[in-house]
């Protein structure tokens, strides 16, 4: 096969392992009330997910989970956009002064308010609605075997309404940070987390006045069907930050300094956008 023909076939975000520890998780311990023994949230209180085993037992540290450990958010607003279970939302509150978190889908934010509720957190508000580049109504879609993957954007959405395996579908409602701020009087980002299946650069185009503004540090996680639309998206992503002034872009895995020349290299991962 082809280097070009590779780059089209569908892109697997979830290992097969991935999928079934998310299936023992849903189908044998999803009420399982525990305290995290391994990862960011190590010591909170949780339900869903497999942070009940032993520490030597979870998973290995990524660039990822070291890139959270070495922030110092004290004092600091954080949005996180694509809450899904509330995993990064807990450890921020621990962390630092607010967090406003987005999670439109209904059993993603289900969980996230238990998790909130077992922590006993007063400093989270929550938004039930999609972060995106205009205001309307719009079809969220995810796999069970995989539901941190839900997703609003058409590729992914296509992809799995077509899949052979079951689908879980919703419709939700979609605003723009923008919007959501100033109608809502919500604290302006210090810090913006995004991860939302492909929707990363809506997200920007929809922030275009805070980001101006208020000029947060970004963390953004490259998604796309395919490598081939992944590399596309990194393309339009990095293309976007530097239209708004965001000079210092670097891939977390790699501590490469990116730019438009070499946006492809931040195809898999994520960026660190100052």
């Amino acid at each position: 096969m082809s280097a070009e023909a590779a780059g089209h076939r569908p892109f697997r975000h979830y290992s097969w392992k991935q999928r079934a520890v998310s299936w023992v998780s849903r189908n044998l311990f999803d009420r399982l009330t525990y305290t995290a023994r391994h990862g960011l949230t190590k010591g909170m209180k949780r339900r869903g997910g497999l942070g009940w085993l032993p520490e030597f037992l979870g998973p290995r540290a990524t660039p990822e989970e070291s890139f959270w450990r070495s922030l110092d958010l004290r004092g600091l607003t954080v949005y996180d956009i694509g809450a899904f279970h509330g995993l990064l939302t807990l450890m921020f509150a621990r962390a630092c002064r607010q967090v406003v978190s987005y999670e439109p889908n209904t059993r993603n934010y289900t969980r996230l308010i238990e998790n909130l509720e077992l922590n006993r957190l007063d400093n989270v508000i929550v938004r039930k609605v999609a972060a995106g580049a205009s205001a309307r109504v719009a079809m969220m879609v995810a796999s069970p075997l995989a539901p941190g993957g839900a997703s609003l954007e058409p590729g992914a959405v296509d992809s799995l309404l077509h899949s052979s395996g079951p689908v879980e579908s919703e419709q939700v409602q979609m605003t723009t940070l923008d919007d959501d701020i100033r109608e809502n009087s919500l604290p302006a980002p210090d810090f913006i987390k995004i991860d939302v299946e492909g929707e990363e650069l809506a997200v920007l185009l929809g922030a275009r006045e805070t980001l101006r503004a208020h000029k947060p540090r970004l963390f953004i996680e490259i998604h796309g069907e395919t490598m081939a639309l992944k590399r596309a998206n990194a393309a339009a992503v990095v293309a976007c930050l530097e239209d708004l002034g965001y000079r210092d872009i670097r891939h977390v895995e790699s501590g490469a300094v990116i730019g438009r020349a070499n946006a492809e290299a931040a195809a898999r991962g994520h960026l660190d956008c100052r």
